[in-house]
């Protein structure tokens, strides 16, 4: 995970294929995002001078190419270590710049927005359960207890280049976003995340991945919480 206020931007990325090393993918996923912003840094300035849709679509593709050049990454590591092939991750990041948040996404992490006590699913699942239940093949009680809910039809570095989901949206005074791994909202009922992210943004995270634990924690449980303004 990242987290780096002075540049504003948040990652979730949740590693897939043990054997795989879906750990490293993550981590290099990660790593990859940060330094891609960091480079374009001055696309950010020039936003944060001037907030145009203009410069809000070059925002949105700079976020797009960063985790476009992890995923070709990844998955080139993958291609050039056999010990490697086949790792690959999701990826949830969020950039804030000049009041607009921008979102990535690609796989099952997720990005939350908490605002006026009310807590919205920013991002959308990329899982098979989710793309069946879009459809009508399924009910969205067959998809909660569908036994392969957890098979990703998305990933940075399964192929050399991923669809991504990209969000924008207006950042208003108060607004808190969460990102999290499946780790954490497999365990979370619908309803209960508007009292939990209340309260100081450090002791949020360490709470909800203590319920996490405490609900069976079988999975990797990475949460970031963060305040816009």
């Amino acid at each position: 995970m990242l987290f780096d206020d002075e540049l504003g931007l948040y990652i979730v990325a949740d590693g897939v294929g043990g054997n795989a090393k879906g750990e490293v993918a993550s981590a290099e996923s990660v790593d990859l995002v940060h330094s891609w912003v960091k480079r374009w840094r001055k696309t950010l300035n020039t936003h944060a001078g001037d907030p145009s849709p203009e410069n809000s679509g070059l925002v949105r593709r700079l976020l797009e190419s960063a985790v476009q050049s992890a995923c070709y990454m990844v998955f080139g590591m993958g291609q050039l270590d056999p010990r490697q092939k086949g790792m690959s991750s999701t990826l949830s990041s969020l950039l804030i710049s000049a009041n607009t948040a921008f979102i990535a996404q690609v796989g099952d992490s997720r990005v939350y927005l908490s605002r006026d006590g009310k807590v919205a699913q920013l991002t959308e699942d990329h899982t098979l359960v989710n793309f069946r239940l879009k459809l009508g093949l399924i009910t969205a009680e067959e998809a909660a207890n569908s036994p392969g809910k957890n098979v990703i039809t998305r990933a940075v570095g399964h192929q050399d280049y991923v669809e991504v989901d990209t969000i924008d949206l207006e950042v208003r005074p108060g607004d808190r976003f969460m990102l999290c791994s499946d780790g954490l909202h497999g365990y979370l009922v619908d309803g209960e995340v508007d009292e939990l992210l209340q309260g100081e943004r450090d002791g949020v995270a360490n709470r909800l991945i203590e319920l996490a634990n405490e609900r069976g924690g079988r999975d990797n449980i990475t949460v970031v919480v963060c305040d816009a303004l």
